[in-house]
């Protein structure tokens, strides 16, 4: 069943536990605060990253660092830092396998919610949206599970497509919330949530440009550094983009998570 978006009274305070006659059940069911979900998922990538960069520097560093230019550098690209040796590529993939699952479920909660706050003629904004996110999640996996190394093509068709349906989606939030939410009806958090995704927009914008004159200037002139710099601006991309997703944190702080056997994942807002 694909997750609802719901407003009740909130049963409870603690972040985990069982209550009786969850939504439109009658039953007991799990119930998950989305703050603790929403840091749980977003820690998988930004650790495992950060573990696979720093490996590389500490034990491949001659080999993750080399380039066809043979000039000094001091951080590794992505793709060498998180698909060509091991224990990173195990880490990484095992990092983004498992923070996928709730990443689909949160796809879908803003599909619903986005819905619930568009006009009639502009509810297809929120499937776009939806569809965006989806191809964005599932290029990612794609890139992760097939390297470089393993198949080229494949990694360079998933990598493609996740650059271009990130920066797309991106875009297409911030109009949503530009549209629909923008206001003095807007609780701090909301306003947070807002103003947070502009900037790591403009962030993961700039690391993408950055990244092209960086590797362009690379295979230009073979510059000591220049690729750590190529580096240094695909680590800002790919923070900036997990900071952009973990701004659903605040849009969605009040609301818990239920999971029961009967009606599968739904999420509820607390009022």
């Amino acid at each position: 069943m694909l997750p609802q978006y719901e407003r009740l009274v909130d049963p409870g305070g603690s972040d985990t536990t069982i209550v009786s006659g969850s939504p439109g059940t009658g039953r007991s069911a799990v119930r998950l605060r989305f703050g603790k979900l929403a840091v749980i998922t977003v820690m998988f990538p930004v650790v495992g990253f950060l573990f696979c960069v720093v490996w590389s520097l500490l034990y491949n560093f001659e080999q993750a660092n080399a380039t066809h230019c043979l000039v000094y550098n001091f951080l590794p690209s992505l793709s060498a830092a998180i698909g060509n040796y091991q224990p990173q590529r195990f880490v990484w993939q095992f990092s983004v396998l498992v923070h996928a699952p709730p990443r689909y479920a949160i796809a879908f909660l803003y599909k619903n919610f986005h819905v619930g706050l568009l006009r009639k003629r502009s509810k297809g904004l929120a499937k776009l949206a939806c569809l965006l996110n989806i191809t964005e999640l599932s290029s990612l996996v794609g890139l992760t599970m097939w390297t470089s190394i393993s198949n080229y093509e494949i990694h360079k068709f998933c990598f493609s497509s996740f650059i271009i349906s990130s920066l797309l989606y991106m875009v297409l939030l911030i109009v949503i919330n530009r549209v629909t939410r923008e206001g003095d009806l807007l609780t701090a958090s909301e306003r947070k949530s807002i103003r947070y995704k502009k900037r790591l927009f403009v962030a993961n914008f700039c690391s993408i440009a950055c990244a092209v004159y960086f590797f362009v200037r690379h295979n230009t002139y073979c510059e000591p550094g220049v690729y750590s710099l190529f580096a240094l601006s695909e680590y800002v991309f790919v923070y900036s983009n997990i900071g952009f997703h973990m701004t659903a944190y605040w849009d969605f702080i009040s609301a818990n998570l239920y999971f029961d056997w009967r009606n599968g994942i739904h999420f509820s807002t607390m009022v």
